[in-house]
């Protein structure tokens, strides 16, 4: 049997119960006095068992399904939220096996998404390091990027040296070095930027 180390305060209502053994779990007030849950006291195993294998892979679940219900997340994303809400890593995991079942995440479909979104406007490069933060594997954005259509660099950059005025005749030396490291920022490739201004590097 263990007993309840510390209870400390979380947002919304809810408390983090610290177990003896350095595991950890979150309940609401009317839960504590239900489960009969105090500082320095014992936890009944019968109780332990019921918050841990019922009552809160339930909540992780309907948690996941209403953080996916608005907008399409990644794994990582799913996983940090339910961390983040102090749900033990077992029971998250729980969750997220849950609800890939139900493909309501799927990191292929999130990442083919976000390409068609952000490829008219982003570099392939940039596209897929922000994919990267985000949890998207290498594996996971090749399968996407093979369902999808890939970002007109060429488009891009040229529109870029409209947006700033720049001109390949005119420009001086120090005007295209400057030019060359805002769109390797940008995510474009050597190649594709000499081909776009037209200069040795």
């Amino acid at each position: 049997m263990d007993y309840v180390d510390r209870i400390e305060a979380l947002s919304g209502g809810r408390y983090l119960v610290r177990l003896g053994d350095g595991r950890s779990f979150p309940l609401y007030k009317k839960e504590l006095d239900e489960y009969g849950i105090r500082e320095g006291e014992s936890l009944a195993p019968e109780c332990e068992t019921q918050i841990l294998q019922e009552l809160l892979p339930k909540r992780a679940k309907l948690c996941a399904m209403n953080y996916l219900q608005h907008m399409d997340r990644t794994e990582q994303q799913l996983r940090k939220k339910l961390s983040g809400l102090f749900y033990p890593g077992e029971i998250a995991q729980q969750a997220v096996a849950y609800v890939k079942s139900y493909r309501y995440i799927d990191d292929v479909r999130y990442a083919a998404h976000y390409i068609e979104c952000h490829r008219e406007s982003r570099s392939l490069r940039r596209i897929e390091q922000d994919l990267y933060q985000k949890g998207i594997s290498r594996e996971d954005f090749q399968e996407a990027l093979s369902q999808s259509e890939t970002p007109d660099e060429e488009r891009q950059i040229q529109e870029w040296l409209e947006k700033k005025h720049y001109s390949g005749e005119q420009a001086e030396r120090s005007e295209t070095e400057r030019m060359i490291r805002f769109l390797l920022r940008k995510g474009y490739s050597l190649s594709a930027i000499r081909g776009a201004l037209q200069v040795e590097m």
